[in-house]
């Protein structure tokens, strides 16, 4: 007999589970929830309607060096890093099989914090995070140590270790995502992990840490410090038991980490920061609606608050016109609403102040003379929540703020071009380098453009489109190191050698 399909919950179900979930506020440490040595606790303000949902723990350095105590004390007794391949998979695939079963739980968890809608919580952001976990746990016992070539007097065995004790921080716009990305390939490295969650979002990876230790994690092996990215981040970024930062987020705090390995033990960095990518439309493309479509998912999907988000479109100019309008079309469609609403295809900024900051650009746009085609006035104030509908500027000279400077929000620049030459010296004139697409029926364009783009993934006649297989990071202060594929490992290990004389 077929299995009874799973009953879709209603928006008036979800908005009840909201106001009765009872989420975990403390930092987890060692194995054990607990509340920050201080005492003192931070407002987790829900964006959707600028409620506080939970108030959080808020750890500081004393709490940090408990958790790396922990960390390094389940490192060194070898828990987790000594044990087999085939147990740490085991372990692994059943924590991606405790976030699958727990899915609901964890997109209400991730829609009530960022203001993300929940058909994407559910659909998109637990699924790929329970993936990334399977995926790394399944690699673990198919990677091989190598045999250098030398002389037949002596064998050099070239094998790769945990690096030890990895701090990680993650930020606010797809926290379970971006905490799969560190957290998966780290632990199936056989590391120990402190992870900093970004204060706006730490209910989802406390929630984890919960699925973490019901999968069998060691204790000590993941620990969760929430608190300020100034308190708590720095003292990781800091601290002398440390090996490796992987850090998410703006280029800003990325700086500050390099600057924190350099003030303490030099500890190993890898940064994924900020983008500003360019979206070239030839005019030979494909198919002019659904790269439109494309285009407009690609700076408006997560309210805009992607890294890699399409914020900058480079046009022909024999096209802008009747491409610009189907953009334009195309943003009507997600207009902001409701997160918990299942129809909604947009939701809400992370919080006031990053609405002002995303407004303060719409401003700026505005004083340097680019020309405002859609959107560009919050709304649903009335709500208490933080909403921009899609924003589109026309008239963008690459001299402006809202050219140059990564905005973090749905607001899309469009620029137009007369040959190839210039759309490639315009798309590469940013400090940025995350990603890139070009859209062109043509294969010789499509890959001479995609090698002359500097970016660290370009798409062809499509945007966003990845899996876990592929890496993930940028050039130029877009960052360094990579996520995602079996490159990940590189950043969570240590090569050494081995040389045994054989004379």
């Amino acid at each position: 007999m077929a299995a009874a399909k799973k009953a879709v919950v209603t928006y008036d179900e979800w908005e009840l589970r909201a106001d009765t979930l009872q989420p975990r506020t403390q930092a987890f440490i060692g194995g054990t929830f607990v509340d920050a040595q201080s005492g003192e606790t931070f407002d987790d303000v829900g964006p959707r309607d600028g409620t506080v949902i939970a108030r959080v723990a808020a750890g500081d350095k004393a709490d940090v060096d408990l958790a790396v105590a922990a960390a390094r004390s389940s490192f060194e007794r070898g828990v987790w890093s000594q044990k087999s391949p085939r147990e740490r998979k085991r372990v692994l695939k059943r924590f991606a099989d405790l976030m699958r079963a727990d899915l609901e739980t964890l997109a209400l968890l991730e829609t009530l914090d960022v203001g993300k809608p929940i058909r994407d919580s559910l659909r998109v952001d637990v699924p790929n995070a329970a993936f990334c976990f399977e995926w790394y746990a399944e690699a673990i016992d198919k990677l091989y140590d190598e045999i250098a070539p030398t002389s037949s007097r002596a064998l050099a065995l070239l094998t790769r270790e945990p690096i030890g004790v990895v701090g990680a921080v993650v930020p606010w716009n797809y926290p379970l995502i971006i905490t799969a990305w560190k957290l998966a390939p780290a632990l199936a490295a056989g590391n120990s992990v402190v992870l900093k969650p970004a204060e706006q979002s730490p209910l989802s990876a406390l929630r984890l840490a919960e699925l973490a230790q019901e999968a069998g994690v060691p204790d000590g092996v993941l620990n969760v410090v929430p608190g300020l990215g100034e308190t708590a981040g720095a003292a990781l970024g800091l601290h002398m038991d440390v090996d490796k930062i992987a850090f998410t987020g703006s280029t800003e705090v990325g700086r500050c980490f390099l600057r924190y390995a350099a003030d303490s033990n030099l500890k190993s960095v890898s940064l994924e920061m900020g983008g500003k990518s360019p979206q070239l439309v030839l005019a030979d493309a494909p198919d002019l609606q659904a790269a439109a479509q494309a285009v407009a998912l690609g700076i408006f999907y997560n309210q805009g608050e992607t890294c890699n988000a399409g914020s900058r479109l480079l046009v022909d100019r024999r096209i802008r016109e009747e491409f610009v309008e189907a953009v334009v079309a195309a943003s009507t469609t997600m207009q902001p609403n409701d997160p918990l609403d299942p129809r909604t295809s947009m939701g809400a900024l992370i919080d006031r102040g990053h609405l002002e900051r995303v407004l303060g650009y719409v401003s700026s746009g505005k004083e340097e003379g680019a020309v405002v085609r859609a959107g560009g006035e919050r709304v649903r104030a009335d709500s208490g929540g933080y909403y921009l509908p899609p924003t589109v500027f026309e008239g963008v000279e690459n001299t402006m703020r809202i050219a140059r400077e990564e905005i973090f929000g749905p607001v899309l620049s469009v620029f137009d071009f007369d040959s190839l030459d210039e759309a490639i010296r315009l798309a590469n004139d940013t400090p940025y380098g995350l990603a890139a697409s070009v859209w062109t029926s043509d294969l010789r364009t499509a890959h001479n453009v995609a090698r002359a783009l500097r970016a660290g993934t370009v798409w062809v006649n499509c945007f966003d489109y990845s899996e876990v297989t592929t890496p993930f990071g940028g050039f130029k202060q877009s960052g360094h190191g990579r996520d995602r594929s079996l490159h990940a490992f590189e950043q969570y290990t240590q090569l050494k050698t081995t040389w045994i004389d054989l004379n």
